[in-house]
């Protein structure tokens, strides 16, 4: 007769909720990483390789930590916090110095003989859409490093503050359950 599993602690529930998060958190980085890192190369963007890269690096940390704690060592925790932190200064630094290094020239450099045909189909100059790009470029980079700082660092806080009942649950030992043996021998074999 199989018997029914036993009801989980909350310790235990916040363990499984944290592994969870983190193979969901972690995987969806890399992947976020593999996609940009691609793009990147495509436009010949080296420094944005880098970033790609050191943002994989983010994921695989959160996977490993993820891997510890499925090892049942507490030690899991404290790279899942470090991942969240490292993601987030790695992106932080990027925006911050793309943008300081806005140039205008350069933006307008890149429009098309053909875009510059239907600027002056509407009746619009360079000169007036360089505020436009301007505006976008810096709510764009802005947008990423306020939506990081909200994201990474409430995902940091939630590791931490679940690191005590994370603990908690990995210090509790884990037997197998042992299913209890027939009362009866079993039937001799007969062969195949």
């Amino acid at each position: 007769m199989i018997s029914p599993a036993p009801e989980l602690t909350p310790q235990e529930k916040t363990l499984k909720r944290v592994l969870l998060i983190s193979l969901i958190d972690g995987w969806s980085i890399i992947a976020f990483a593999a996609f940009g890192t691609l793009l990147t190369l495509l436009f010949g963007d080296y420094s944005g390789l880098a970033v790609g890269v050191l943002i994989a690096i983010a994921g695989a940390m959160e996977i490993r930590g993820r891997n510890k704690l499925r090892r049942r060592n507490p030690d899991g925790m404290k790279l899942l916090v470090r991942s969240q932190l490292f993601l987030l200064a790695v992106i932080l630094v990027y925006c911050t110095s793309r943008l300081g290094s806005f140039d205008g020239e350069s933006a307008m450099g890149n429009l098309t003989p053909d875009m510059e045909e239907a600027l002056k189909e509407s009746g619009l100059a360079r000169a007036d859409i360089l505020p436009m790009v301007r505006t976008i470029f810096f709510v764009l980079y802005g947008g990423v490093a306020i939506g990081t700082i909200i994201f990474q660092g409430g995902m940091s806080l939630y590791y931490r503050r679940k690191t005590a009942q994370v603990t908690a649950a990995l210090s509790v030992p884990v037997y197998p359950s042992i299913s209890p043996l027939p009362l009866s021998p079993s039937p001799p074999f007969d062969g195949l």
